[in-house]
């Protein structure tokens, strides 16, 4: 009994190494996609838009089944919080790099992004914001650098044409967050409406965390501007909007992306029908996949989307897009293809130029009616 045991033990450990083995070669490979925005903070309900786009996008693919060279590939969004504050932002940076991610979706501010660029740059990592339009953070040039929407130096002059030609603005003063974001897009703005002859009364600075603006409402007020731009995000632009009507201005209030959101009209109330806006892509009902695209995440998440998640949705697709032509997981390979990138998808064609800004960007206007969101116009650049 005990010979036959003896014998026996070798043939049944052999047994369960080749089955080990054979379970270790049909296991997928866990490929990460890094995602990056603020989850913590006034911008929160937008960087979980953003990180929620992307979870979609991953979802989907890993539900049809993806293959790189030979070897079944399991994607995992390893989502980061940088609070929109750029120290964070490069720390998350860092922590996405020694998590071995192929790439990043992200950052969503300009002010996260461009810190956070040079921690990829150096690592070799591709990172493609959805939602950075600050025009400086493709002009460092870092290889590693993409975005998929349209910048600030396209934002900014279509917002100040729309309303010198639409809303027949002659006076504006302009106020900004003092981010990266928001003084950028202020800046652009003011440098085109003075090129169209508006008169620019004043341009004021406050921050980013700031909830009392009347003391610069108050000021601008005497100035009695037929406009307002305001360079910001829309936890400081709704109730910078909402003030100024309870100050009595009658001037309209001018923002960009960062405050043109579905929330707008809850955090402005009934001052969102004072505000015209503008954002640095496709309409979502203007987009071709538009639609299928809103109701897949309503479906999902239980809400709307506020704007950027089809960017992020895209992004994704165009990592893997990448990962299919480089027929590899590897940063470096992946990264070699992006610039290539000719890929349909729901936000429309997407081709980069040499700078890794996207070709051929659109600019959507919207204003409120009724607190709903409406577009009023789309100006391709």
């Amino acid at each position: 009994m005990s010979f036959k045991l003896h014998k026996l033990l070798p043939i049944s450990a052999a047994v369960v190494a080749f089955a080990g083995m054979a379970t270790t070669a049909c296991a997928d490979q866990v490929v990460k996609i890094g995602h990056v925005g603020p989850l913590t903070g006034g911008s929160a309900h937008l960087g979980k838009d953003n990180e929620n786009g992307a979870r979609l996008a991953i979802e989907e693919i890993n539900a049809k089944g993806l293959t790189i060279n030979g070897q079944k590939i399991t994607l995992v969004l390893d989502a980061q919080d940088d609070a929109a504050d750029p120290r964070q932002a490069t720390q998350v940076a860092q922590k996405l790099v020694d998590d071995k991610v192929v790439a990043v979706v992200g950052h969503l501010n300009s002010g996260a992004s461009i810190p956070a660029s040079k921690i990829y740059s150096d690592a070799g990592i591709v990172q493609i914001s959805p939602s950075s339009t600050n025009p400086a953070y493709t002009l460092q040039g870092f290889k590693t650098t993409y975005r998929v929407v349209a910048t600030d130096a396209q934002q900014g002059p279509a917002l100040a044409n729309y309303a010198a030609k639409n809303l027949n603005v002659k006076t504006v003063a302009v106020v900004d967050d003092s981010t990266a974001y928001g003084q950028g897009l202020a800046n652009e703005f003011e440098k085109t409406a003075k090129a169209l002859g508006l008169k620019v009364m004043s341009h004021d600075a406050t921050n980013d965390k700031a909830v009392d603006f009347r003391a610069i409402l108050t000021k601008i007020k005497g100035e009695n501007p037929d406009a307002i731009m305001y360079g910001g995000m829309d936890a400081t632009g709704g109730p910078f909007a909402k003030q100024a009507r309870q100050l009595g201005l009658r001037a309209k209030v001018l923002s960009g992306d960062g405050v043109c959101t579905e929330s707008l009209a809850q955090l402005a109330g009934a001052a969102a029908g004072n505000v015209v806006c503008s954002q640095a892509g496709m309409a979502v009902e203007r987009m071709d996949g538009g639609a299928q695209f809103a109701a897949k995440y309503t479906q999902r998440f239980g809400h709307p989307i506020e704007f950027d998640a089809p960017f992020t949705y895209d992004a994704v697709y165009i990592v893997v897009d990448a990962m299919k032509r480089a027929n590899s997981t590897e940063p470096s390979k992946v990264l070699a293809k992006i610039a290539g990138t000719d890929y349909k998808g729901v936000t429309g064609q997407t081709t980069f130029d040499a700078k890794g800004d996207l070709q051929h960007g659109v600019i959507s206007l919207y204003d409120y009616k009724d607190g709903k969101k409406t577009l009023v116009d789309v100006m391709k650049m």
